[in-house]
């Protein structure tokens, strides 16, 4: 059956694509939530080839067994025309999951229990994903113009037209960002995007500015006018109704003009970053509650209309001084702290980015960050910022070291990408997900690096302040917003400073892994029998327990289906993966189990917390959360040890996994160890059940329940 054929016949068992509401998947099966299970050709459904079972469960879902090839299925269907738009992700992850499932396990684990909270933070993470490549691009040609300028090559005091086209390259991706912001902001909140981006627009057009007044706080009417082939100098006598008064705190001055007949407070928003979200979210009430009550006939026409006429007037009267009010004087607070306390911010930054940025709340540190350049023209956090940085690349330089000096192949590979898109885009997510969150030791040895180069930075900055316009300010500044890498080193002020402060960072944390190592010493041991495996030519149970004595022994009971020789012996029991009592799959309490699709077993009631392999074999299938392991032997059985009922939903609280996937393992090594106590206070049921996939090609598998047994025993006899 062609791939596209067997998603088709699932598709059309399951009652057609329009009864698909959503589509997951777990380590061995496709979950569907449906509108109406009603629909579901059971008989059918089971007939298909590749599909081990299908159990209707509460409340519309429907499961459908598939094994080991469950991602492979998933992706044929999900590829479906019919299927677009209708597919989540995956719901269980294992140690082959892409950085982007890590990503979301970290920031489900971190969630608050505030849904608004959540919301909040997923609105201004999806305000500014977008826009961080442009962003990025802009970084490094601002850092390419101030290294070409410290060098002598070009000078910074000459407005040369080349140079000035080079600045209007960066400078027009900073002035129309609150543009891009609407736009993204909107669509965030399922609002007409490109509404969003026309009335933030309407606030930068030269019609606007040129309400200002002109000495130095609007633009020049008749330049514009020559500019732009119009004449807008009949708009000159607006500038009668405007009047200024000084604002002493930030030494500019804040200018009103009569609008209709009501005052109006002139800002300019380029750069701005809070006018376009607070502009979005009320726009999305207004344009929600209009296409309630507008027949939809003529929705198209008058709900635009209707948003940018009462938003565009909200923005320009309340809005728009509201976010530039709030955003100047935080910004301003900031300045006050790291003038008197520079080094509670020097320190304290570093040290929360490792944690901010797995759970997504970084996002309003880069907006504080954007908002100091548009308020005070530079920039005091991405100092700091730099050093967390280049304490996670350091990380990430020992992990790559450490590979190569074991020469794991895998290890290295993932770490060398990593560090180049840490070292050379400043971007540090492929080294958080792609190892360190893999990895629990990583931090405790990452965190010193941290607070070395923001102790470092504190110092030095204090010792040897920036010149900012003529005033001495404590502490590393940039000028502009950039991704810390070694290309936008040239834009930060005392680039000595930050050059030694990131270097210190740096050291530590990557000789804190070298010396430390960042592996427990059962993944190293798993590492050390993968690769002795590997050079004997063999993948072999027997050549792996030979290479690494310092793996737990095998229960005789197991180990007797084990030899010392590359030759595959024949499996003929399957051990218990727990201390416990063993019952019946009928008796666990999951239907799936019960049905027999995922092969006979049986289910133990734990009485300890170490979860073993029941036989020796390959690990073919590690969940990262614990849960779940799938275990293929020698000679071709394939066995699998699930940790609890629906455990998966835990994400990994309470689970310390101690293998990877593709190790070789004995029968009694240690999987996994579990707190079952919080599994219990969770509310999910402790039963851990051991089952033989490929029941159906054996002659038989017969369980042993109604005893009591150690971790090894045998609760399965197979016959061939």
């Amino acid at each position: 059956m062609a791939n596209s054929t067997r998603a088709s016949e699932i598709i059309s068992a399951i009652g057609g694509a329009d009864n698909v509401k959503t589509l997951t998947h777990c380590a061995t099966r496709l979950r569907f939530e449906l509108f109406d299970a009603d629909k579901v050709d059971q008989k059918r459904m089971e007939s298909i080839k590749g599909v081990l079972g299908a159990v209707p469960q509460a409340g519309n879902r429907y499961q459908v067994v598939i094994g080991g090839a469950v991602a492979t299925v998933y992706e044929e269907v999900i590829a479906l025309p019919e299927m677009a738009g209708r597919a989540q992700g995956t719901v269980e992850a294992d140690e082959g999951m892409s950085n982007a499932d890590v990503k979301a396990e970290a920031h489900a684990k971190g969630k608050s229990k505030n849904g608004w909270v959540n919301s909040f933070f997923e609105y201004l993470a999806d305000s500014f994903r977008p826009i961080l490549g442009v962003l990025l691009g802009a970084s490094l040609i601002i850092a390419l113009v101030n290294l070409l300028i410290s060098i002598h090559v070009i000078s910074g005091s000459e407005a040369t037209t080349g140079l000035v086209f080079v600045e209007a390259i960066w400078k027009g991706v900073f002035y129309f960002l609150p543009i891009m912001i609407a736009y993204n902001a909107s669509k965030k909140l399922k609002v007409d995007p490109w509404l969003g981006g026309a009335i933030m627009g309407m606030l930068m057009t030269p019609q606007f500015m040129s309400m200002f007044d002109e000495k130095g706080h609007g633009v020049d009417i008749k330049a514009v006018s020559a500019i732009r082939g119009v004449d807008l100098t009949s708009l000159q006598g607006w500038h009668d109704a405007v009047t200024c008064v000084p604002n002493q705190a930030l030494g500019t001055q804040m200018c009103t003009a009569k609008v209709f007949g009501l005052p109006m407070v002139l800002n300019d928003y380029s750069g701005n970053v809070f006018v376009p979200l607070l502009m979005a979210a009320v726009l999305a009430l207004v344009y929600k509650g209009l296409n309630k009550i507008i027949p939809e006939s003529v929705q198209i026409v008058f709900v635009p209309f209707l948003c940018m006429v009462i938003v565009g007037a909200l923005t320009a009267y309340l809005i728009g001084p509201l976010g530039v009010f709030a955003g100047n004087y935080l910004g301003i607070g900031l300045a006050f702290l790291n003038k008197y306390v520079p080094f509670v911010l020097a320190i304290i930054i570093p040290m929360l980015y490792p944690f901010l940025v797995p759970l997504g709340l970084h996002w309003p540190l880069n907006a504080l960050m954007l908002l100091n350049l548009n308020t005070l023209g530079y920039d005091f956090i991405q100092g700091p910022m730099g050093t967390w940085n280049f304490a996670c690349f350091g990380a990430t330089a020992g992990v790559l070291y450490l590979s190569i000096r074991d020469k794991d192949k895998e290890m290295r590979e993932v770490s060398l990408g990593a560090l180049l898109a840490g070292l050379l885009g400043g971007v540090s997510e492929p080294s958080l997900y792609g190892i360190h969150l893999r990895f629990k030791k990583i931090y405790s040895r990452m965190l010193p690096g941290c607070a070395a180069g923001g102790v470092t930075i504190a110092i030095l900055g204090w010792l040897f302040p920036s010149v900012v316009k003529g005033v001495a300010v404590h502490g590393v500044t940039a000028n502009a917003f950039a991704f810390t890498s070694l290309l936008t080193i040239p834009i930060f002020s005392q680039v000595w400073v930050y050059a030694v402060s990131i270097a210190v960072a740096f050291l530590v944390s990557m000789f804190g892994i070298i010396i430390f190592d960042y592996r427990t010493p059962e993944q190293k041991e798993a590492l050390k029998a993968t690769l002795a495996a590997e050079a004997a030519g063999e993948g072999s149970v027997a050549a792996a327990t030979v290479a690494a004595p310092a793996v737990a022994a095998a229960p005789a009971a197991a180990t007797a289906t084990a030899t010392s020789t590359a030759t595959a012996v024949k499996t003929t029991v399957v051990g218990s993966p727990v201390a416990g009592h063993v019952i019946s799959l009928d008796d666990a309490g999951d239907p799936v189990f019960a049905s027999r699709a995922l092969g006979e077993g049986v289910g133990v009631q734990p009485a300890a917390s170490t979860i073993v392999a029941p036989v020796s074999g390959t690990l073919q299938t590690v969940a990262e959360t614990g849960h779940a392991f799938g275990i293929a032997t020698a000679d071709g059985v394939e066995v699998l040890v699930h940790v609890g009922i629906d455990t998966v939903k835990m994400n990994g609280d309470g689970f310390n996994v101690a293998v990877a996937k593709g190790q070789s393992v004995n029968a009694g090594d240690t999987l996994a160890t579990v707190d079952f106590d919080k599994v219990t206070k969770a509310g999910f049921s402790t039963t851990t059940l051991v089952t033989v996939l490929n029941t159906a090609e054996l002659g038989s598998v017969t369980p042993q329940p109604g005893k009591d047994v150690q971790a090894g025993d045998p609760v399965l006899d197979i016959v061939r």
